[in-house]
Parts: structure tokens; sequence; C-alpha cells
């Protein structure tokens, strides 16, 4: 198979101008000290700490990255394909990519989406002017969109298999060597790998490393690459950008000649990814578009620097983004709830909240429950306590300081 030159890359970035933002590249303080703090992870590389910044894609048009291959795709379609209209199938960014690339082009769109997609991504997705239709799971959709480019002529525009696609992926990646012409590596958010192969095929003939990441509970690269063919995997993530369970022809050819590696994380590192992002580096990303940000941050110092973590996707539903902020804080020992069993008298319950906050937690929520039935003693209550610590250690001083009080205390 022919695979994307960089020439290629460069024609797409013209086919862009003016259509894609070109999205800035902002330092984060916050990896740089852990990539200082820890140095490398392995003891015979020894790489020297240096600069960590992060290309921030969620700030893009429509939110990710998929609008710059979804226009070019579209727009090498001749007038007969565009004519006939275009059809895709995906949870959301791929849908409002191409969504708005169709309608910059003047042909019609429609887009098959799970019934569980996120509302913001499907409201997004029909206000640039696509036709959406919901089937029962994110499996499903790949088939109606089939059937339906089968039953209408409709041009399927694939989320991330096709040359054209990747080629427009890969613009990200000389923006990125214009904006740090020193970049020794690109940690990349992988799902389908289109992103992964166009910026690697942007920067590998520059001498750049390029990293994919993916989430651990769906992840088809390392036995993909392992089998040396596509493979398919079953799992479940809360990075919904990245839930692709077996890579594409184009892409796994991409990948296996030009990527370095790819690193798997675990979804609580995407938790804290996506959590290190709003608190730290002030933006707003879903966890598919973290899944860089954590990679950097469990493998500090692996990689030679600088190291630019593609931050991919700003479309989170609010309302999921409490719990995947809980999920983090609970992954960093921020966020802790405990089960205190006590004597039910006058006095107890103050005592216990007094130590916790003697100790520094700082109480959240308090649920009192007395205990009947057989097997349980008279006269004692269960008390579960939600409470914010300072991290792991704390947290273990808070239930330590209690069980030298007396207290049965255990972490839930």
């Amino acid at each position: 198979m022919e695979l994307v030159r960089p020439a290629d890359v460069e024609a797409a970035r013209a086919a862009l101008a003016g259509v894609v933002r070109e999205t800035p590249v902002t330092p984060s303080r916050a990896l740089e000290g852990l990539v200082s703090h820890h140095g490398s992870s392995s003891a015979a590389l020894r790489l020297p700490a240096g600069p960590v910044l992060l290309k921030c894609e969620n700030l893009q048009r429509t939110g990710s990255f998929k609008i710059r291959g979804a226009y070019r795709r579209i727009q090498r379609l001749d007038a007969a394909e565009r004519a006939a209209g275009v059809v895709a199938a995906s949870a959301g960014n791929h849908a409002q990519g191409v969504a708005l690339a169709a309608q910059l082009l003047g042909t019609r769109a429609t887009v098959f989406m799970p019934a569980g997609a996120p509302l913001p991504k499907v409201e997004a997705t029909q206000e640039y002017g696509a036709d959406v239709e919901l089937v029962d799971s994110l499996d499903d959709t790949f088939a109606a969109a089939e059937a339906f480019a089968a039953r209408t002529g409709a041009v399927l525009i694939h989320p991330f298999d096709h040359p054209d696609i990747v080629a427009g992926q890969g613009t990200v990646g000389l923006e990125i060597l214009e904006q740090v012409p020193d970049v020794a590596t690109i940690v990349v958010c992988t799902g389908g790998g289109g992103l992964l192969s166009g910026i690697a095929a942007a920067c590998v003939p520059a001498g750049v490393r390029v990293v994919g990441a993916q989430a651990a509970a769906l992840a088809a690269w390392p036995p993909s690459l392992a089998a040396g063919a596509p493979t398919g995997v079953v799992g479940a993530t809360i990075a919904d950008g990245i839930a692709v369970s077996r890579p594409g022809e184009v892409t796994f050819a991409h990948v296996r000649a030009l990527v370095d590696e790819v690193v798997t994380v675990s979804e609580e590192a995407l938790a804290r990814g996506v959590l290190r992002c709003l608190e730290r580096d002030k933006l707003l990303v879903e966890p598919a578009g973290a899944a860089a940000v954590a990679a950097v941050a469990e493998h500090p110092g692996r990689w030679p620097a600088p190291v630019v973590a593609v931050v991919s996707g700003g479309n989170v539903d609010p309302m999921l983004l409490e719990d995947i902020v809980r999920r983090g804080l609970v992954a960093a020992g921020r966020y802790a709830a405990l089960r205190v069993r006590l004597s039910d008298r006058p006095g107890y319950l103050a005592d216990v909240l007094r130590r916790v906050g003697q100790a520094g937690g700082n109480v959240v929520d308090v649920v009192h429950r007395r205990l009947s039935g057989a097997g349980t003693t008279p006269g004692t209550v269960d008390v579960a306590l939600t409470l914010e610590a300072r991290g792991h250690d704390h947290r273990a001083a808070i239930l330590a300081d209690l069980a030298a009080a007396g207290y049965e205390v255990a972490a839930e």
C-alpha cells in the first residue's frame, strides 16, 4: 500500500486554508514539572527533562481535529459524487466534522449516531446541517451508514481509513513542526489511527518521534501490531471519541511503518487527564482528547523532549463532566468514601467529624444509618462519609487516625 507522503499533507493544508483554525500550542507547566521531577522512566535512557507543550485541537472548529480530514475527503469528491451526498457513522466528533465540511462544500450529509451519543454532539451535528439518524449502538452505526450508501448512492466518509482523511489530519503535524521547530516527540490520542497516521506521515520524515496513546480498556493497536494485521477487540471506555475496536487497513499500514510505539492508559488515568487539563491548563477536554496528556503523565521522562501532547477533543457532555471529574479526583486520592461503624450514642458522630476536620479532611456528605437484623451489633450505626483529601497519603492518614481512635473504618 502506498503511504501518504508529506507532499500529500501539504496539499491538504493548502485546501484547508481559511477553513480550519491553526490551533495554538501552549506550555504545560504541570506536565513539565512531572517530567522534571521524575526524570526518565528508563534507567538505560536517562533522558533529560525538557518542555512539554499541548497542541490544542480542542479549540478547533467543531471542537476537534476531525474537520480537517472530513473537509479534505469531501473536497476531493467529483461533482457527481457531491451531488449524491455523503453519509457517515460517528459517536460525535467525526459527525460534526462531516456535517460542517458538507455544509461548507454545498453537499447533503446524513450521519448515523448511537442512541446513547451525548446530546450536545447530536444537536451540534444537526445545527451544522446534517440529517441525524439514531441507531441502537455505536457498532450499528457503520452498518447503517453502509446500507444507506448502497441504497442511495451517497459517498461513505470513513472516520479514519482513507488516504484523504489521513492527509487532512496530518496538517496538525505540519502546524506543530512550525510552532515547535525543535520538537522531538509528539504524543497522539489514538482510536482508529487517522490522526496518528497523518501526524506520522507529516513529521516522521522530519526526524520526529511519534507515539500513540490508546485507552487500555479498548486497545486494538497493541494486539494488531503484534499480529501484523488489524485485529478486533472488545471492551468499553469513557473515551468514546477513541472507542474503536479494530484499526483500518490504511491506518494500520501507516502506524506499522512510521509510528515508534503505542502505549495504553487506564480509565483512571484518562479521568485524571481531564481533571489535569481543567485545573492546571484551563482547558475543557473530553476523555478521548486527554489520552495523550494521560500518557505523558503516566510515563514522565519516557520520551525525548520537547514533547508535544495533542489535545484532540473538547466536546464533553456537561451531564457527564461531573462524573468524569469526580472519577479523576478519586484516582488522585482527593475524593474518598469512607464507612465508619460507631456506637449509637450522643457525641460519637460529632467526634468522628471533629477528627476528620482536625486531620485536614473536608466532609462533603454524611449518611447516618442505624443497623438492624441478624449479625448486627445492637446499638451501633454505620456512618457513610464522603470527603475531600489532599491525595492518597492524606486519605490514608485520615483512615489511620480514625482507626487509632477505636473506630471500625473502611474505604469504599
